[in-house]
């Protein structure tokens, strides 16, 4: 098990505080997908999506790391071979609870993206319609963010970690969007072992070798000090 490939979905930060996509409260539940997660939707209301991902980056910025991110930098820190994140998460309460090696597939609240230029940059802890990009100077600054309909970041990258590794975790996350779904796929086609640690079981578990089930804060430090020999 000298590579670990994990995928974190919300689930791994529910604790936290941070409502889930599919949560019957919370701020996805007070919009539609079309208004707030689309680059139709941007187009149509800037203001409206603006001050959806403030009030996202605001609730993200009071959140702490939990037990189950803390265990992930854990196992960074003391498994002997490499420990690759790949989260669906957009809050950085990996990094914030010790964590490197972390891929954003779906981009990051903290950050700022040119629609003109595709310059990145730190994001203002409120953004709105009109902010200049400090490359090109365009009023074309939105939230780095992919939203549905768009690719997420790094796909390349992040099937060839797939393709290295001996052992796939699934935290957190219900498995019902792609490319992300597929993931434990592409680990088995590499011949690694693959596990799914969920509070209950995914549209995926049955592809999975390994299920565990409860609260990430409870199942996903059994499951490292268990990895990493620890009692």
């Amino acid at each position: 098990m000298s590579k670990i490939v994990i995928l974190t979905g919300a689930g791994i930060s529910a604790e936290s505080g941070l409502g889930t996509f599919r949560d019957e409260n919370g701020l996805w539940a007070q919009h539609r997908i079309e208004d707030v997660a689309t680059p139709e939707g941007f187009a149509r209301n800037p203001d409206l999506v603006h001050s959806f991902y403030n009030a996202r980056r605001h609730q993200s910025s009071a959140a702490q790391p939990n037990a189950a991110h803390m265990a992930l930098a854990q196992l960074q820190a003391q498994h002997p071979g490499e420990v690759v994140i790949i989260t669906q998460n957009v809050d950085g309460l990996h990094e914030k609870g010790g964590a490197s090696n972390v891929w954003h597939m779906h981009g990051i609240l903290d950050g700022a993206l040119c629609a003109a230029c595709s310059h990145r940059w730190y994001a203002a802890e409120d953004m709105h319609r009109g902010t200049l990009c400090p490359s090109c100077q365009m009023p074309a600054a939105r939230p780095d963010i992919v939203w549905f309909g768009e690719m997420p970041y790094d796909m390349e990258q992040i099937y060839a970690q797939l393709a290295g590794a001996d052992l796939f975790a699934s935290i957190g996350t219900s498995s019902q969007v792609y490319p992300a779904a597929a993931f434990v796929h592409e680990a088995q086609a590499a011949g690694a072992h693959t596990v799914e640690l969920n509070l209950e079981p995914s549209s995926m578990v049955s592809s999975f070798a390994e299920t565990r089930f409860g609260p990430a804060t409870v199942i996903v430090p059994q499951w490292v000090n268990e990895v990493i020999g620890q009692p």
